[in-house]
């Protein structure tokens, strides 16, 4: 089982949390046909999203075999054959479309707009894996506008607005994990050899300058966010959860610029008590003053 759920990425599958973003931000969260929604369109991206990790590690299996830490995967290391891989990849797609067809049978209307996106997402990422994985900023263009797909996927499931603040900062938020992960990547090459095309297009300096404006930029978009109308409408104290953002973007950035973590973004996260700190906090303050 251990090696289904590497093959399924399943600790990736935080990353479609995403999906609660417009309920979670509209205070409609603790609504339970909106909360049963977003959960239906949650595990809807996490199945395609899994489809998607399958198809990579089918594609790249050739490669992953002689990369230092990708032989470990289940397909490079043979301890999952590619059959069953490719059973495993056409049932996470029809679970995802079974995620869509209750919301269908639920009579959500906006459920043809989440398969749209769902479908766009898919082939999409078949894209990246075949090819444009290879192109250079273009790859981490294509990482961040799958978690905007994320957002709007959560938002079609609700029927809920999405604002052009949140889009942006989920875009440049996810631009800084890509752009972490990059860096840790050439700092491995310089280890133990290249093993990304892309990273003929990127050095250590052009990484270290990109993350600092985005990190920058996303900190700006947090800021504008939280003085719209709408959110100070619910609470102008809202400003402040700032800090919690400044804070756990400081300590991201002081993690891969000043102690070199050449993990990727999403186990920095994982393994950082200062960040999770941090991000416990801003959800606690938040949920406080937005629901009650």
């Amino acid at each position: 089982m251990k090696n289904y759920a590497k093959l399924l990425r399943i600790e990736q599958w935080v990353k479609n949390l995403f999906v609660f973003i417009p309920a979670f931000f509209s205070r409609n969260l603790i609504h339970t046909t909106i909360f049963w929604e977003s959960l239906l369109a949650f595990f809807a991206f996490c199945f395609i999203a899994s489809s998607v990790y399958i198809l990579n590690d089918y594609v790249d299996i050739e490669s992953d075999k002689i990369h230092p830490e990708k032989c470990n995967r289940p397909l490079a290391s043979g301890k999952i054959s590619l059959s069953t891989a490719r059973i495993l990849f056409f049932v996470m797609i029809i679970l995802s479309g079974l995620c869509i067809s209750i919301l269908y049978s639920q009579g959500n209307t906006l459920w043809y707009k989440l398969a749209a996106v769902l479908g766009f997402y898919f082939l999409m990422n078949v894209a990246y894996s075949l090819k444009l994985k290879h192109i250079p900023i273009l790859d981490i263009c294509i990482i961040s506008l799958g978690f905007v797909l994320r957002v709007f996927a959560g938002g079609y499931a609700t029927g809920l607005l999405i604002s052009k603040w949140t889009i942006l900062l989920t875009f440049v938020l996810a631009l800084v994990l890509a752009i972490g992960k990059r860096r840790g990547e050439l700092v491995n090459a310089g280890i133990s050899g290249k093993t990304r095309k892309a990273l003929d297009g990127y050095n250590i300096q052009f990484a270290d300058i990109a993350l600092s404006i985005s990190v920058t930029i996303a900190l700006i978009c947090y800021v504008m966010f939280t003085m719209t109308p709408e959110v100070q409408s619910q609470n102008p104290r809202l400003f402040y959860t700032v800090l919690f953002v400044f804070f756990a973007l400081l300590r991201y950035l002081q993690q891969t610029l000043v102690f070199n973590k050449t993990e990727s973004p999403t186990k920095i996260i994982y393994k950082d008590r200062y960040i999770q700190i941090s991000l416990l906090l801003w959800v606690v303050f938040y949920l406080f003053e937005i629901y009650y």
